[in-house]
């Protein structure tokens, strides 16, 4: 199947202000690219890639006096396969574990271990499937939570979520990868296009999403706490402990988001259009 995905956002700022982006697709996604993915802006600034600790690609560039829009359009092919089930076999212990998987047990930001380590223990010590124990993790946080957009907060952490039962998919994320940390499975955060593909449409306006990843029997599998349920057309932007890790933009300095529209839709090949934005954009790496 074919994607075609993008965004369009627009920032203000009265002084120039560094800006740190996540907005490529994660470089494990590139060989499934169908049209070039570039990040197009609106005025000539310069940008500058690097890969950081975690594997995602960072843009670097400074937001100018008076603003700046960002842009992408492109398209992906994705399997059409929904989120592997990872396999019923016991908790790895901690100490075969690889070394670069330990920091995803570790307490982070948002994902307060310490304060969830006793609750945990108490809803999911008796399950010895890591599958099972994983997905009872995954109930538990669907149907503890309440989604709204209008719960949204930046600041809000697991245990926020755990106390205040409502949040949006990056509170769901984070509870669950804290509960799976507390109970020795690696967890990691993820964000990146998740558009309504092979389920009934929401009305509601296109956002960028989260979801987990945990690890099982030797790899990574993908669970969303938000949705509970196997999704196709996944496209991955970031990994990271958490959502300080795969922030979509992080601004040094006084500026303001004045536009955020977000797209994802399958395609059939017959039917693209053009893709790009207005030639005087500049393309950036």
């Amino acid at each position: 199947m074919l994607i075609r995905a993008g965004y369009h956002l627009e920032f203000a700022t009265d002084t120039p202000s560094a800006m740190l982006a996540l907005l490529n697709i994660h470089p494990s996604r590139n060989r499934d690219l169908r049209t070039p993915h570039r990040i197009e802006t609106s005025r000539d600034v310069p940008t500058y890639d690097f890969i950081d600790g975690f594997g995602n690609v960072c843009t670097r560039l400074t937001v100018p006096a008076g603003g700046l829009e960002l842009k992408a359009d492109f398209v992906i092919e994705d399997s059409g396969e929904v989120d592997r089930r990872a396999p019923d076999v016991p908790v790895t212990p901690v100490s075969d574990l690889p070394e670069d998987v330990l920091v995803y047990l570790m307490g982070s930001r948002y994902c307060e271990t310490q304060a969830l380590m006793q609750p945990a223990w108490a809803m999911f010590g008796h399950i010895e499937s890591a599958r099972d124990r994983l997905e009872a993790i995954v109930d538990w946080v669907h149907n503890h939570l309440t989604f709204g957009y209008q719960f949204a907060r930046s600041d809000r952490t697991a245990w926020n979520g755990y106390q205040e039962r409502v949040g949006v998919c990056r509170d769901f994320a984070h509870l669950a990868v804290t509960l799976c940390r507390c109970m020795n499975i690696p967890a990691r955060y993820a964000t990146g296009y998740l558009g309504d593909i092979g389920v009934p449409a929401v009305d509601a306006p296109m956002d960028f999403s989260a979801w987990f990843e945990a690890y099982v029997g030797g790899d990574w599998y993908t669970y969303d706490a938000r949705h509970n349920r196997p999704r196709i057309g996944r496209i991955l932007m970031a990994r990271g402990r958490d959502a300080t890790d795969t922030a979509l933009t992080t601004v040094f300095g006084p500026a303001w988001l004045k536009r955020f529209d977000v797209h994802t839709d399958e395609v059939q090949s017959t039917d693209l259009a053009p893709i790009g934005f207005q030639p005087a954009l500049r393309l950036a790496a």
